[in-house]
């Protein structure tokens, strides 16, 4: 499903805008500190997280927290939206067609994934950056993901909370939580292991031009104990007390991603071509998209054709456009997109947007 309609209202340096796409890519083109990345990381905040720079919403409005933002967006015939009020800047609502709807419920109406400069660095941060980055590939095909990733995170912090208490916790009650903890785990394991596996098979079977093609797998930490968590978290508890925090679990569990030619692992491969494997793993990502969920996502690419050179952006444009995906990318200057051709909108945003006073 594509956006037929974007509206902002306060939101960043967007007073009002309206975006209405007439084509497969948008591509915003303005000088720096125009907007550009602001109008993709309003639609990253279509879907369920923090959007594409894990932004506090307070951050959000034009006015610099002291006041709301909306973002609206018109959906195969339906209206979705979200964004905060003046009074409760850290609450984050969403509306569905005029109703009251949960931010979980977001991953129902649309598939989201982005590639920003910040994420340059996925493979040289800890695990936890690409671990958040595989799990976004997990929700744009499995909306439950998030649900339970979040039934996850809180019994396992109410669990380290109680470890770390000065009483003894009961002994009953962590025995709930753990029992949480591994009914929601074996599921988000169950979850990452598909896509992982769907998307090494996908970059098996296709060609990713010019661009390098990773070989990918997931890292676990995994109990010892016949492969019981909740085992092993019982067993594990006067350990987990001392660390301060819970030390085995799908929350320790990492992406490890090689150069499937060279054989080297992703980190110590040049800044190039590790921009070139994360190309390939959304491209990959885009057709299990396409295929697993009968729709196309949306791609938000910022500042990615300005490190390609002629060759590798026209390529790039042609394996995106195969993928059937709205686009919504950025750059300063149009002429980085006259590869693109007739499927490509140009929007200049200096000029179509109302910035901040």
């Amino acid at each position: 499903m594509a956006l037929a309609r974007l509206n902002l209202t306060d939101f960043r340096n967007h007073a009002e805008l309206e975006i209405r796409p007439e084509a497969q890519f948008i591509a915003l083109h303005g000088s720096n500190g125009a907007g550009k990345t602001n109008i993709l990381e309003a639609v990253s905040l279509l879907v369920p997280g923090r959007g594409l720079r894990r932004a506090a919403m307070s951050d959000m409005p034009r006015t610099e927290g002291k006041g709301g933002f909306t973002i609206v967006a018109e959906v195969g015939g339906n209206v979705i939206g979200t964004g905060v009020s003046a009074e409760q800047p850290e609450r984050r609502k969403v509306r569905v067609n005029e109703s009251n709807a949960t931010i979980n419920s977001l991953a129902d109406w649309l598939s989201v994934i982005w590639l920003t400069p910040a994420m340059d660095r996925l493979f040289a941060d800890g695990a936890a950056v690409r671990r958040r980055f595989l799990d976004r590939l997990v929700l744009a095909l499995d909306p439950s993901h998030a649900p339970l990733s979040n039934r996850y995170e809180k019994a396992m912090q109410q669990r380290n909370r109680l470890l770390s208490g000065t009483m003894p916790p009961d002994p009953l009650w962590l025995d709930a939580l753990e029992a949480q903890m591994a009914e929601s785990g074996r599921a988000i394991q169950a979850a990452r292991h598909a896509v992982v596996e769907a998307l090494a098979a996908q970059l098996r079977n296709t060609s990713s031009g010019p661009f390098a093609k990773p070989r990918i797998a997931l890292v676990e930490k995994l109990p010892t104990l016949d492969g019981d968590f909740a085992a092993e978290w019982r067993k594990g508890r006067r350990r987990d007390a001392a660390a301060g925090r819970t030390l085995v679990g799908p929350h320790r569990a990492d992406l490890n991603v090689m150069h499937s030619a060279s054989g080297q692992v992703a980190a110590q491969c040049s800044t190039g071509e590790q921009k070139a494997l994360l190309l390939s793993l959304i491209l990959a990502h885009a057709a299990i998209v396409s295929t697993q969920r009968d729709r196309s996502p949306i791609l938000l690419l910022d500042e990615v054709a300005a490190h390609l050179d002629p060759s590798r952006r026209s390529s790039l444009f042609s394996l995106l456009e195969e993928t059937g995906a709205q686009v919504w990318m950025t750059g300063t200057e149009p002429q980085l997109f006259r590869g693109i051709g007739s499927s490509a909108q140009l929007l200049p945003v200096g000029e179509f947007s109302t910035p901040a006073p």
